[in-house]
């Protein structure tokens, strides 16, 4: 089996780089990404054997057809993580809200929230590279974040050795349970940082630190070498692609019918696991892309013209999905139309904006995508439904359902997976708007909401009130650099 080798986006790259390099230096040429060179096919004979296996045996199959290189052992290791979801056996279990709608809980990880699924295994096969490599460099490791992925990152890298982390997220721009997890992290290898911008001021910056040659020249002079924990990460985007093909088969090997996935998407990790996943051969027939008021990419699926020229960010009551630049369209693009035509679309949307699609190409990107997008009013009018069947949902999850209702419009008894991203009790002010229980704060909405509905606030949640907020500075973006550089 050929080592898979990892090349960017935009190409120009003299050599590929092993999935280790890809993970340990992320910035490729041009501002691109790294992505898989050649991804595996699965015939109908794989997709049977792959039905029968647990989610670890899964994964660890998965990995190896991709030719990652990582050790059998390292893989055992972070996917031993898994063992603390609420499920020690199923990290991201199904269940029923209809006949034809199954919610896969992708939230059942310390942090309670879906950026466990990659981060809880991602920060020990990080730590394994260290090791492994042997050379006295400690790493910087910097995160930006709409709410999720920055205590999902704390979380997993919290006093791991010869790793620091700064997160980054936008002040105002988090549930207030969202800021408490990152600004109560008490451990002396992570700064937090609030900025004042939103998620997309945040994820440039990132990116410009990233490939900023003085600020590298810096760290590089205190022996420290410099990685993300965002998506641009491709060892984040391994571990997305499993869930989606778990799911698919759970449901492959009942009926023998392909799913729809629906993903309440913001930066598009998410979804391009489902990509990934659909285009290696899962019994995937679509992808449903729900966006809020912020409906960048439901208009780029529906249209082939990514616009952002005259767009402004919307705050909304699901606030992951609070971005306008996705990065990982990039990887979708590079997929079907490779490097020259993706570097020409990014260099568009860099300098102008947007960019558009060709008849042709809109033609492939619909082969694998459907989108569609509600306002605030659909959301809270949808937890408020589902609450009186017994079901109590987050925003984003809200945000789904309007796409299964297209779903089963268009396609009668098709069997659909909605990708719930997080639990409840990180929104719940918004729920308790939802619920008719009130304008409350955080700690006063999950307690009516518990009460209300008998519902058990996990302790990781609850217990996030009572500890001090360590990490509470705010700046501008463009003293950034300087403040990680005082605290290095």
């Amino acid at each position: 089996m050929h080592t898979q080798h990892f090349i960017g986006t935009r190409g120009g790259q003299d050599t590929a780089l092993t999935f280790k390099d890809a993970v340990l230096n992320p910035n490729a040429a041009f501002g691109g990404l790294y992505t898989a060179k050649k991804l595996p096919k699965f015939d109908e004979d794989s997709i049977k054997e792959f039905s029968e296996l647990n989610y670890e045996e899964l994964a660890q199959e998965i990995f190896r057809h991709l030719s990652l290189g990582v050790r059998k052992e390292a893989l055992e290791e972070a996917l031993k993580l898994y063992h603390h979801f609420d499920d020690p056996t199923t990290p991201a279990p199904l269940y029923s809200v209809h006949p034809y709608l199954h919610i896969q809980k992708l939230y059942c990880g310390p942090t309670r929230a879906f950026k466990d699924m990659a981060l809880q295994p991602f920060g020990s096969l990080f730590s394994s590279f260290l090791k492994e490599s042997k050379k006295e460099t400690d790493y910087l490791i910097l995160v930006a974040t709409s709410g999720d992925t920055g205590p999902a990152t704390l979380q997993s890298f919290a006093n791991k050795p010869h790793i620091k982390v700064v997160c980054i997220y936008p002040e105002g721009g988090t549930s207030d349970v969202q800021r408490l997890q990152m600004t109560t992290m008490n451990a002396d290898n992570i700064e937090v940082f609030g900025i004042k911008g939103d998620f997309d001021e945040a994820q440039t910056l990132l990116k410009s630190l990233l490939k900023d040659p003085k600020f590298n020249a810096i760290l590089k002079s205190k022996n420290i070498a410099l990685s993300a924990a965002n998506s641009v990460n491709f060892g984040r985007i391994a571990f997305q692609i499993l869930y989606h093909a778990y799911s698919s088969l759970q449901i492959f090997k009942i009926n023998h019918q392909k799913i729809h996935i629906i993903v309440p998407s913001g930066n598009f990790g998410n979804a391009l696991g489902a990509f990934y996943a659909k285009f290696m051969g899962f019994p995937i027939e679509r992808i449903w892309i729900a966006s809020n008021a912020n409906d960048v990419l439901a208009e780029f699926i529906n249209t082939g013209i990514y616009d952002i020229a005259e767009k402004s960010l919307q705050k909304t009551y699901s606030p992951a999905m609070d971005i306008l630049k996705s990065s990982n369209i990039e990887r979708v693009l590079f997929t079907l139309f490779e490097a020259q035509r993706t570097r020409e679309f990014m260099e568009s949307l860099e300098q102008i904006g947007k960019y558009s699609l060709t008849k042709e190409e809109l033609a492939w990107i619909q082969i694998y995508f459907s989108a569609t997008s509600c306002d605030d009013n659909y959301c809270l009018q949808t937890i408020k439904t589902y609450a009186k069947k017994g079901y109590i949902i987050d925003p984003h999850t809200a945000c789904g359902f309007k796409a299964f209702e297209e779903i089963k419009a268009k396609f009668p008894n098709t069997p659909c997976v909605l990708c719930s991203t997080a639990e409840w009790t990180k929104f719940a002010p918004t729920l308790a708007k939802a619920l008719d229980l009130g304008d409350l704060s955080d700690k006063e909405a999950l307690e009516k909401i518990s009460q209300t509905y008998n519902i058990t606030i996990p302790k990781e949640i609850f217990t996030l009130f009572n500890q001090p907020e360590i990490h509470n500075q705010v700046f501008d973006a463009q003293t950034l650099s300087q403040k990680i550089l005082e605290w290095l």
